[in-house]
């Protein structure tokens, strides 16, 4: 590991060291003491004294997300590894204070965290890395091997995840991570007469769980590229354990998570930003370096150390997880089938990516939803954004995708960031594109087919898809939408066309990139950014005239005009909005939009 990332590691630590870090997007002074059970965005409390299933943590007002999240000690692997690449004391000290104090407030099956099985995995995995980041630490023997506490602990995480399995509904990720920790656990610490049959229960549970939520393309059928990261990672970090265990993983499993490095690689824009669809909370299952380091390329950087890169690959991070886990298997494992050339569609996923060629002075990169809206019946962390688009220019977001921001805690901006308005995509009626039944529930879904994908001789590429999510209303109608990028000209042309029964109100968004200033006047817009590279950069958008257009910013009645950079955080951007109405029967409307950017001078 290099000089910058142990800097980067150790100002991390230092931060945690003097009582503050950030949770969710929320900022914590609490971290010298944390209270385990305490919400610090509402300031209310969950109470430690239940029993686990006697605990409602969905309740409105209140987010659990920040309570779940620091009680998966990740801020503990991050002290532990800067102690293992210091030596300093302090680091380890805290570490050993806060994990009696968790102890201490959660004992077993009392208090919300231990309602959720996901996080009791991920939290294994994280008492594994602890432990194995202090080796060496003269306390570490005192605080793990010789601690009856932490025995008790360990052997109920396990009995618990080996008892309380996430089936139906829900057995998307939450699977993956309850797998994941008890194999995690059970290889490292193989201290108990069930560990055994825990390894070759959870390895074999794993197995069934990665093929399930990972279509044949690679890509992770949640339809949330978030949770592709999330997934992949844990798979790595469990299996790396396994095999260091001596326990034999099968080669399919190591070529489905390879399979989901190259898609990493394949989709990620010149800054090293995948897409953004669907839900996206942040989750990662092993934190070792600095936690606001780009994740995906730290991934990729933990592919080329365990299956070797391919030659169109971007240049990786090389931090401690890669250091880590490549040491862990200690080997370059073979898998056979692999592009040679990166792919640009996947079609199981309905996911397509146009872009400039590698090389190219500047990047044009734009990502097309033409796939299922999510996984399973629920489709929980998918949003209803058929055909939506994203553009950037050099990673700068032109037109953005708005993220995720709340999950329990607030319902009206939980509706709102899902919904078909938030995205760049059409509106039918005043009605998303599918029906939601809750949180984490579409009653009706979406489901878009991409239907082609092109290369012109010009260089031009082409994608074209539909969906028929509006076939529930009393006129049916099918949207279809056409999107033409040509990165040499620097032009995205969208076409979208309404076919059915009419009329129809509709309402028609595009939602800037918060970098982006924006001037409308009429049906066109011009759009003012900073490069990466410090230059001022303007485009013009050409909107369909059949529509009336207004532009919204930071708008809470009614909501519009918001983007979510990361979990629990929103902040202002620009929306364009154009409304009109449809003739009536038969309907065949066209509406046509045009983006060019100016090119350098």
């Amino acid at each position: 590991m290099g000089e910058e990332p142990v800097t980067a590691l150790v100002k991390a630590a230092e931060e945690l060291i003097g009582g503050s870090g950030e949770v969710l997007g929320a900022r914590r002074h609490d971290m010298a003491d944390p209270t385990w059970h305490l919400d610090p965005v509402s300031g209310l409390r969950f109470g430690g004294e239940r029993t686990a299933w006697r605990v409602d943590y969905r309740s409105p007002g209140r987010n659990v997300k920040q309570v779940w999240e620091l009680s998966r000690l990740q801020h503990l692997t991050v002290l532990a590894c800067a102690w293992q690449c210091t030596k300093d004391d302090r680091y380890a000290a805290m570490v050993d204070r806060h994990l009696r104090s968790w102890w201490a407030a959660n004992p077993v099956a009392f208090g919300v965290n231990w309602t959720s099985g996901i996080e009791v995995g991920i939290r294994l995995m994280s008492f594994v890395w602890i432990r194995r980041l202090l080796d060496g630490w003269e306390g570490a023997a005192a605080l793990f091997e010789e601690d009856e506490t932490f025995a008790g602990q360990l052997y109920w995480h396990q009995r618990y995840l080996a008892a309380f399995q996430s089936r139906g509904s829900s057995a998307n990720n939450h699977a993956v991570a309850e797998a994941a920790g008890l194999l995690t656990a059970s290889c490292a610490f193989p201290w108990f007469r069930e560990s055994r049959g825990w390894q070759v229960q959870s390895l074999s549970r794993l197995g069934r769980e990665l093929e399930r939520n990972t279509f044949g393309d690679g890509l992770d059928r949640e339809q949330a590229f978030d949770y592709h990261g999330l997934v992949c990672e844990l798979g790595l970090v469990s299996l790396a354990e396994a095999d260091a265990a001596g326990l034999r993983v099968p080669d399919h499993l190591w070529a489905l998570l390879c399979r989901m490095l190259d898609v990493v690689a394949a989709v990620l824009d010149r800054n090293g930003e995948g897409p953004r669809t669907g839900d996206g909370d942040d989750g990662r299952g092993l934190v070792v370096a600095d936690p606001d380091a780009n994740r995906w390329l730290s991934l990729l950087a933990v592919g080329e150390a365990l299956f070797g890169r391919l030659a169109w690959w971007p240049a990786a991070r090389r931090d401690a997880q890669r250091a880590l886990l490549g040491a862990l298997v200690g080997r370059v494992i073979p898998v056979e089938g692999r592009s040679a050339e990166r792919p640009s569609t996947f079609p199981d996923a309905g996911l397509t990516i146009l872009r400039s060629e590698p090389g190219a002075a500047e990047e044009l990169w734009c990502c097309c939803d033409g796939g299922p809206q999510g996984f399973g019946s629920l489709a929980a962390h998918g949003h209803a954004d058929a055909l939506s688009i994203e553009l950037r220019h050099d990673g700068v977001q032109l037109l953005c995708d708005p993220g995720t921001y709340a999950y329990h805690d607030d319902p009206a901006w939980r509706a709102y960031f899902r919904s078909t308005l938030a995205h760049n995509t059409i509106e039918l009626d005043g009605e998303d594109q599918a029906v939601a039944g809750g949180p984490f529930l579409w009653t009706s879904k979406a489901n878009a087919v991409t239907c082609a994908v092109g290369h012109a001789p010009t260089g031009a590429q082409s994608w074209s898809g539909e969906h028929r999510g509006y076939a529930r209303l009393e006129r049916p109608v099918t949207h279809r939408r056409m999107v033409t990028l040509d990165p040499g000209r620097g032009v995205l042309a969208v076409s979208d066309e309404l076919c059915g029964e009419g009329p129809h109100t509709v309402r028609l968004a595009f939602h800037l990139g918060p970098a982006v200033d924006a001037s409308l006047v009429g049906n066109r817009a011009t759009l003012r950014w900073t490069s990466p590279g410090g230059r001022s950069r303007r485009a013009d958008l050409v909107l369909p005239d059949a529509l009336g257009w207004e532009m919204w910013r930071g708008s809470v009645d009614p909501r519009r005009g918001w983007y979510s950079p990361r979990f629990g955080v929103k902040v202002a951007t620009t929306t364009l909005l154009g409304t009109g109405a449809t003739p009536a029967s038969p309907l065949r409307t066209e509406l046509r939009t045009e983006l060019v950017v100016d090119p350098l001078r």
